[in-house]
């Protein structure tokens, strides 16, 4: 059983909202401990591990004063990587405004070259990080949070036709970046 259907899972994390929105310091820390971990590595492998802990802190800030306002404590995970998705994508158009060309972001460089010996799960997080942003967080939700593609719609304020088309592209994407890296080798 996934964490995001355990139903004893969803029943603290109701109560754990419904302490939060009460007021107990106690339930908001709780709330960190338990979610901190989660939230930080999606912000890293979407945003990347420079401005991660500044966007968690973000996310934090957001999630404190936004608590009040969730109404279904079950959907407290759903929610929560919202509020990340919408501080990371108000991070990526302040660089956008800031920078107009950020077309690099998806290319390989010419010399970078995968090491025969490094291992496949260093290879997956550097196809991942190769991914564009919307692409690189579906799957991220999908596979590594468990989201549904619902929660994930909803995260990302699109129908589950278009999460479902951006899955599909984001595997293909990983899989050519993935294939590219191991003819590479041969």
């Amino acid at each position: 059983m996934s964490k995001s259907t355990d139903p004893a899972g969803l029943l603290r994390d109701e109560l754990l909202v419904v302490r939060c929105q009460l007021g107990e310091p106690e339930a908001f820390e709780e709330l960190v401990r338990t979610w901190s971990g989660p939230l930080l590595r999606h912000v890293q492998r979407i945003a990347g591990a420079d401005v991660a802990d500044d966007v968690a802190q973000e996310v934090w800030i957001r999630a404190l004063r936004g608590i009040a306002r969730l109404r279904d404590g079950a959907r407290l995970r759903a929610w929560l990587f919202g509020v990340a998705h919408h501080v990371v994508m108000d991070r990526l158009r302040g660089r956008y405004a800031e920078r107009e060309a950020l077309d690099g972001i998806a290319e390989v460089p010419g010399d970078a070259m995968p090491d025969p010996a490094e291992p496949l799960f260093d290879r997956l997080d550097d196809g991942l990080e190769l991914l564009p942003v919307v692409e690189r967080e579906t799957l991220t939700l999908f596979y590594l949070e468990e989201l549904s593609l619902l929660q994930i719609a909803e995260i990302q304020a699109v129908p589950v036709g278009t999460v479902k088309s951006r899955l599909f592209r984001a595997r293909g994407m990983l899989r050519q970046s993935m294939l590219k890296g191991t003819d590479d080798e041969g």
